[in-house]
């Protein structure tokens, strides 16, 4: 069975598991998902890092998926990410308590005991990423870099509506596309298998997400 949930109120999220500074909101039949941390208080960690969230949709879904959600950068540069098919390690839940403690700081996700693959479709935060624009799937832990590809979104100034963005994971094969526009593909020898998915943002940017469907692929 499709799970859809259109994200347009507090009800839609009874469940979800915030890691690190989430501020949500919700507008536009939607939620705007902004970090709620001071950055200047942080500002002696160098890199605004502890800034940064992760927000857990509590559905555990199968190997074989379609995500998709609409998407419009809003304000401010920095990142959006998708984790899917995320597990602890060694076959572990992603909520189970013998893992470490996560709090939103990225290494805790990429170089921990956390299993996912993650893409990163908005890369705004630094001046690199910003020249030379790039959607990037990685699988952890390990913090591999797997697949590459254009990133066709605009800065949140230039944005015209939403967006489709869509991963598909079907075995060992993920494809990544915004408004039907694939953008890359890449074929695993070693497929994770079921998991849960999760939205990432790194400070400051501002975004609004509505209409997430996660349908099982056969």
């Amino acid at each position: 069975m499709s799970y859809r949930n259109p994200l347009a109120a507090p009800s839609d999220l009874d469940g979800w598991v915030a890691e690190g500074p989430v501020g949500v909101e919700h507008a536009d039949g939607g939620m705007v998902l902004s970090s709620t941390a001071d950055e200047a208080a942080l500002a002696a960690d160098g890199r605004g890092d502890l800034a940064h969230f992760t927000f857990w949709c509590p559905e555990v879904f199968g190997a074989d998926v379609a995500i998709s959600w609409d998407f419009r950068p809003l304000t401010g540069d920095g990142l959006a990410m998708l984790f899917f098919a995320a597990t602890g390690t060694d076959g572990r839940d992603l909520f189970d308590p013998s893992l470490a403690a996560r709090t939103g700081h990225y290494p805790q996700y990429h170089s921990g005991d956390v299993s996912t693959l993650h893409v990163s479709y908005l890369r705004r935060k630094w001046p690199t990423e910003r020249r030379f624009r790039t959607c990037n799937l990685r699988k952890s832990p390990g913090f591999r870099l797997v697949a590459q590809g254009a990133d066709p979104l605009p800065a949140p100034q230039d944005a015209d509506g939403h967006y489709r963005v869509r991963v598909v994971k079907r075995g060992g094969e993920v494809s990544f596309a915004v408004d039907d526009l694939e953008l890359f593909t890449f074929h695993d020898d070693e497929p994770l298998g079921g998991g849960r998915i999760g939205f990432r943002q790194m400070s400051p940017l501002t975004a609004h997400y509505r209409n997430l469907e996660v349908t099982p692929l056969t």
